[in-house]
């Protein structure tokens, strides 16, 4: 059975196949829990925006002229999160987009309401946009809340022996083997099969507004 991860990856890879033949510009961020305090909502979609500006083969005059005049600003300033939202809807709403967030669970709650709020904005202004997002269930309903109708929820499963499975893989390739013998990797096993459930239900909501 594939993990969440293969999953997730296996499905953005589909979308970057499919945008090679549509001019669909696909942009993606992965959040991790571990990086929380550089994951703010400006700091995901300013990553998106970046992503999104670099896949088009002419840069409209409106996005070049922001960048360029932050650029001169004190130190070079930052965009701000106002600021990026509009760049996005300049750009989504004569461009197909694919934006893809993975592990939308790692947000801090009050971050991932704005970037929601801010996601669902860029949904409605433009109707070539889709979402792909992927997290625990535990984030269904406020997903389902704050993107509304515009989003199709799909649950995937994956069960202990999977995880384990994924995991003595990446330990098989780990870069420095001299440093793990059998009995690390048996605790790090073990560890892991006490702290897990028998399985882990995740979710993919894919937004499709039209």
């Amino acid at each position: 059975m594939l993990t969440i991860c293969n999953a997730s990856s296996l499905a953005i890879d589909k979308f970057c196949d499919q945008a090679r033949r549509q001019s669909t510009i696909v942009v993606c961020f992965y959040l991790e829990s571990a990086s929380q305090e550089e994951q703010s909502p400006t700091d995901v979609l300013g990553s998106l925006l970046k992503q999104l500006v670099n896949g088009l083969d002419n840069i409209p005059k409106e996005v070049l002229d922001v960048f360029r005049d932050e650029k001169m600003g004190l130190g070079g300033r930052a965009l701000r999160f106002a600021q990026i939202e509009t760049l996005f809807h300049t750009i989504t709403s004569s461009q197909r987009t694919i934006i893809c967030v993975d592990a939308l669970d790692e947000c801090r709650v009050r971050d991932r309401l704005e970037l929601l709020n801010s996601l669902r904005e860029i949904l409605r202004k433009s109707p070539g946009t889709r979402l792909f997002l992927t997290g625990k269930p535990d984030i269904q309903s406020e997903i389902q809340t704050q993107l509304g109708g515009a989003v199709t929820v799909v649950s995937i499963t994956t069960t202990k022996d999977s995880v384990i499975n994924l995991l003595c893989a990446r330990l098989d390739k780990d870069p420095t083997p001299e440093a793990m013998d059998s009995k690390l990797e048996a605790d790090i096993l073990n560890i892991f099969t006490q702290a897990m459930p028998n399985t882990y239900v995740w979710l993919m909501a894919v937004g499709n507004p039209a």
